[in-house]
């Protein structure tokens, strides 16, 4: 085998063994489709608040918001504020409707504080989805404020020093792409709507403003809508006369995960509920669920029937009700591949856009009856925008677009029917390359010199791109590693000598690290535990990092300051806090 043959032959093995590693790198989706999402629900809890937001209507959003999440696959902190972090909810997985009433618990026993900082409520989010965000989660923050700051004076902390910390945060989310949406609570007129709205506008978010319950069907609506792609379906307002009056919930097809039916109203309300085939079906059970507050009751159906449901509301006599559908679809829109594949200025684009459940393709043309799309084309050289509609032929769309120019261009399909809509991922098209003409063969005697160089440079490249991926792979694996077992957690009061009771945590929805503060429900306290972190380690073990100032004592030894401890299951440790005359005791069981 000749020199330049082996060199060509070392390439080809090098280039096989990168494909073959980055195949088996972990897959991460940086939208977070199917992950669920990594929600913070931040609220101010301010005296002013008395005002702006009379009949807590904050609470009420966040409760609701936390309702309409699936059962299953989304994470949701809390954080309240005034001018300091006053209760602070960590990430809680929902897995059950328990856990929703336990964050609904938490909101309802928030109490109010002095003075208010906005941007240290926005700070403490970012800063939760920094430390504890999945990237396999769609992160969104929610704001529920009026945007006013009302600093103490005591603090000697300036308004400058707030704004200087709010645009680090909003640089922070704009670089891990976390959008930020207010609601604005305007009860007493004095809501800084401006503030709130550039909060919003420079991270990708959505602003509101409200002072009613009424708004919220509405608002939680359109903020979903950025993430799950749905729509609100207005189905019935009605004035309430003392008796049962029949509400029809028309599911359209059966693509449908959930539909959750949110009925707003002053007084309490009764429901009763029959499916397509008019048997009654009791609520709550299995496949229905029933959430209750004082402004709202929302019913969720699991994967429901396709047909006409009977909703039956009996409200107490004059009170107005109204009623809103909100659809959760397994679907995605997918664009097939083109099979041209240059193009020059005048050539003509056809596109096909069908609808994907699970993966796989959906053959069922009723799906797509009562729905339409568009071709959203940019042309990225000069920022044009224009938008085609697409023709229905069957299960698909398509569509066809004349390059007018030899420019770049983005082409995103949006498909759309009355409970929800989706967009595809962006296509991009290249006409500036003259249709991808082969550039002039250099002579023979210049591609046989130039050659051998080639393939060195590629061995040597393969190479550099191998070692790039390992050690992305080393790195995406590390940060994607579970945990197993449990932490048992009792505080002692080092003052009183009283010990709280055992708290039992689940480490399974870990992933990579996650601080000790985390355990500790990120409480203000405790903030000192940020700097000690825990990892897997191999045999169902944990690790131990302390980078604080506590001491760490594991059988009565204390471990050195930035040392690691390794602990396997029944190993007990405890940290002395500095900030604080209180003891963490840890059990680590599996």
């Amino acid at each position: 085998m000749t020199i330049r043959n082996r060199f060509k032959h070392a390439a080809t093995l090098f280039i096989l063994c990168l494909l073959m590693l980055l195949s088996s790198l972990p897959a991460v989706s940086a939208s977070g489709e199917g992950g669920g999402m990594d929600a913070v629900l931040v609220l101010d809890v301010s005296h002013s608040m008395a005002d702006s937001d009379r009949n807590k209507i904050g609470n009420e959003a966040m409760k609701m918001f936390i309702d309409m999440l699936s059962e299953e696959g989304n994470r949701v902190s809390v954080v309240a504020y005034t001018d300091q972090i006053e209760r602070e909810k960590a990430l809680l997985e929902i897995d059950s409707p328990e856990d929703k009433e336990n964050l609904k618990a938490f909101i309802d026993g928030l109490n109010r504080g002095s003075y208010t900082d906005i941007a240290v409520g926005v700070k403490e989010a970012v800063q939760v989805l920094t430390d504890g965000g999945d990237a396999g989660r769609e992160p969104i923050i929610i704001v529920l404020a009026d945007g006013n700051n009302s600093l103490d004076p005591k603090s000697g902390r300036t308004e400058a020093e707030s704004d200087r910390e709010m645009e680090k945060a909003i640089g922070t989310a704009q670089d891990l792409d976390i959008p930020i949406y207010t609601i604005g609570l305007n009860s007493d007129g004095k809501l800084n709507k401006a503030a709130l709205e550039q909060l919003a506008e420079q991270t990708g978010g959505k602003s509101f403003v409200t002072s009613s319950a009424d708004d919220l069907p509405r608002i939680l609506s359109e903020i979903f809508a950025s993430h799950l792609e749905l729509n609100i379906v207005p189905v019935d307002s009605f004035t309430a006369d003392g008796d049962y009056q029949n509400v029809k919930v028309t599911v359209p097809n059966s693509n449908v995960l959930e539909a959750n039916i949110s009925i707003m109203s002053e007084q309490p309300v009764e429901v009763k509920l029959a499916d397509p085939s008019g048997n009654a079906v009791a609520i709550p059970s299995q496949d229905v669920l029933l959430a209750k507050s004082k402004s709202y009751s929302l019913i969720k159906i699991v994967r429901p029937a396709q047909g006409d449901w009977t909703l039956q509301v009996k409200g107490v006599a004059q009170d107005n009700i109204d009623i809103n559908l909100i659809f959760n679809y397994d679907l995605t829109l997918e664009l097939e591949p083109l099979g041209q594949k240059s193009f020059a200025k005048g050539d003509t684009v056809k596109l096909q856009a069908y609808l994907a459940s699970g993966g796989q393709r959906l053959g069922d043309s009723a799906q797509y009856r009562n729905m339409s799309a568009v071709m959203n084309v940019k042309d990225v050289t000069n920022g044009k925008m224009e938008q085609i509609s697409m023709k229905l032929a069957g299960d698909y769309f398509e569509g066809s677009y004349k390059l007018p120019d030899s420019h770049d261009y983005e082409i995103t399909v949006r498909a759309e029917e009355q409970s929800f809509f989706r967009e595809s991922e962006t296509m991009a098209i290249s006409a500036s390359s003259g249709g991808g003409t082969a550039a002039s063969k250099p002579d023979e005697e210049v591609k046989e010199s130039t050659s051998y160089t080639g393939i060195i440079i590629a061995a040597v490249g393969a190479i550099v791109l191998l070692a790039a991926a390992y050690f992305v792979y080393r790195i995406m694996k590390e940060r994607s590693r579970g945990f197993v077992g449990q932490i048992v957690i009792e505080i002692r009061d080092e003052n009183t000598g009283d010990k709280s009771s055992p708290q039992y945590k689940r480490l399974s929805h870990f992933k990579g690290k996650f601080q000790l503060h985390h355990l500790l429900q990120l409480a203000p306290e405790f903030k000192e535990t940020e700097k000690i972190l825990f990892k897997p380690a191999d045999g169902d073990k944990l690790k131990l990092i302390n980078g604080s100032a506590c001491t760490v004592e594991k059988f009565g030894r204390a471990a050195a300051a930035g040392s690691e401890l390794v602990l396997k299951s029944g190993d007990r440790i405890a940290i002395s806090l500095t900030q604080v005359d209180k003891t963490v005791h840890i059990e680590y069981l599996v």
